[in-house]
């Protein structure tokens, strides 16, 4: 699969496949008198197989300029809270630990109140050559980085770092899995050799680093929890256990190896069996490591009948749910589902439903089957929610809601604002998969039409439900 030796960042194969990430944003030259090339981070947390990162030390050799990192964090995006404000902290404060190390001169800026100064971005920009920033089609980040691809006095570059092949190699939008997956194989191997990453040549001078106005966060003295108490965010979404940044990453991808990989066909249906799944999304989501190193090291565990089951989940599926939000707009919308879900919607859109339920009912887990209810505590309590039952909870919330507009818009919500995996692409496509979405017709049934059932009653049936229940009570 992997060569012995890496790619050099110089080589043919990197090239190759920044020409299949990187998109150029705006009309604007590069400035040949800038100070230095910035990288904006923004949905790509880390810097090992960091593609915008790549193509930022690429750029900045060739202009004989030193590299800056900014990574800089608001209350504004959508459901800001205190579960990703420290994840994200937390994870800033290993990346600060090591940056030095590897060379790299990395920063972070937390703006606390909504009044607070908005522009660090465009000021660092005002003194680059180029901008080099995260591909990256939800949470807000796409449409942040258009506005100020717009009025940015210079080049922007963005790079995507989500998948493991190139979203670039597909030039449409696939409609399934079985439409991707043979396109994937063809380029996964290739895609996975590794390459050897580097700081950029010049090393970015003491005076500009003083000299930049902006108000950086202190990180060897960073107290995450009061910080996160003094930004305006929604406090009653608290943080969870979770071991943020790329060694919590790395021991809980070593952990699944050790322990469920062996065993994961079977393990993985069995929601109260907590070790069973990798819980690796949250990481992902964040960046915080990237999908090739995940899958080279299951692969390098054995087992390769549980390793092509989740090589399926990680590659195919996660890759399938980029390039539908890559390539259609209206993927948090009904507008993105197929045309034989709006006409079966169409002739089921008045059927009764066996109840209605408010999103604040949904989401304080005040439903009539105490298994749904079980799965959004979970995610309320932990941030995750164990992926057989979030097929359920989504299936199910579409039965109980007077309009599917209305279901699909409270799953977004609910998914978005608790869950760490969250407003990512595979949330957009894992909930928009309950409404027919990457599937096609079924039997017609009432409510559902022709989409895929599923029944919380028959689920009962193929897993230890009760057990489940009992770990997430009233």
């Amino acid at each position: 699969m992997s060569q012995a030796r890496p790619h050099p960042l110089e080589s043919d194969f990197v090239r190759d496949q920044l020409a299949l990430r990187a998109v150029t944003l705006n009309e604007v030259r590069t400035q040949p008198e800038g100070e230095y090339v910035l990288y904006w981070m923004q949905s790509t947390h880390r810097f090992e197989e960091n593609w915008a990162l790549r193509q930022a030390v690429l750029h900045a050799d060739r202009l004989n300029k030193p590299l800056l990192i900014h990574q800089g964090l608001d209350p504004t995006y959508e459901h800001a809270s205190d579960r990703i404000h420290t994840v994200i902290l937390e994870n800033a404060r290993a990346l600060h630990a090591r940056a030095a190390a590897l060379g790299l001169s990395y920063q972070f800026v937390l703006r606390r109140r909504r009044d607070d100064d908005r522009r660090v971005v465009d000021r660092l920009a005002a003194r680059a050559a180029l901008v080099v920033t995260d591909r990256f089609p939800t949470a807000g980040i796409a449409e942040r980085t258009a506005r100020f691809a717009e009025r940015a006095p210079c080049r922007v570059d963005a790079v995507e770092s989500h998948g493991i092949v190139p979203s670039g190699a597909f030039v449409k939008e696939e409609y399934a899995a079985r439409t991707i997956r043979p396109k994937i194989a063809k380029l996964l191997d290739l895609a996975l050799e590794p390459v050897e990453d580097r700081p950029a040549a010049r090393a970015l001078p003491d005076a500009i680093w003083r000299s930049l106005e902006v108000d950086r966060l202190d990180l060897d003295r960073l107290d995450v929890a009061a910080e996160v108490a003094r930004c305006e965010i929604d406090h009653t979404v608290p943080p969870v256990p979770f071991a943020s940044g790329l060694d919590g990453a790395r021991a809980r991808l070593h952990a699944f190896c050790d322990d469920a990989l062996a065993d994961y066909a079977e393990r993985r249906n069995e929601p109260s069996d907590t070790a069973g799944s990798s819980r690796l999304s949250p990481y992902l989501h964040f960046g915080q490591i990237s999908a090739a190193e995940v899958l080279r090291t299951v692969r390098a565990a054995g087992y390769a009948e549980s390793a092509a089951k989740f090589q399926d989940e990680l590659v195919t599926w996660r890759e399938l749910a980029l390039n539908f939000c890559l390539r259609n707009p209206e993927f948090g919308k009904l507008k993105g589902l197929p045309d034989w879900v709006h006409r079966t919607m169409a002739a089921h859109t008045d059927d009764p439903r066996e109840a209605i339920y408010s999103l604040e009912q949904l989401e304080r887990a005040e439903t009539h089957d105490e298994l749904w209810n079980a799965a959004q505590r979970e995610m309320v309590r932990t941030g995750h929610m164990h992926n057989v039952v979030r097929m359920l909870w989504g299936k199910s919330t579409l039965l109980w809601t007077a309009r599917y507009k209305h279901a699909l818009e409270h799953l977004i919500h609910l998914n978005n604002k608790w869950a760490l995996d969250g407003r990512d692409p595979s949330s957009y496509g894992g909930i928009q998969w309950c409404f027919g979405k990457f599937d096609r017709p079924w039997f017609d049934k009432p409510v559902f039409g022709v989409i895929r059932p599923m029944s919380l009653a028959r689920a009962r049936e193929k897993f230890d439900a009760e057990a489940y229940i009992r770990m997430f009570p009233r």
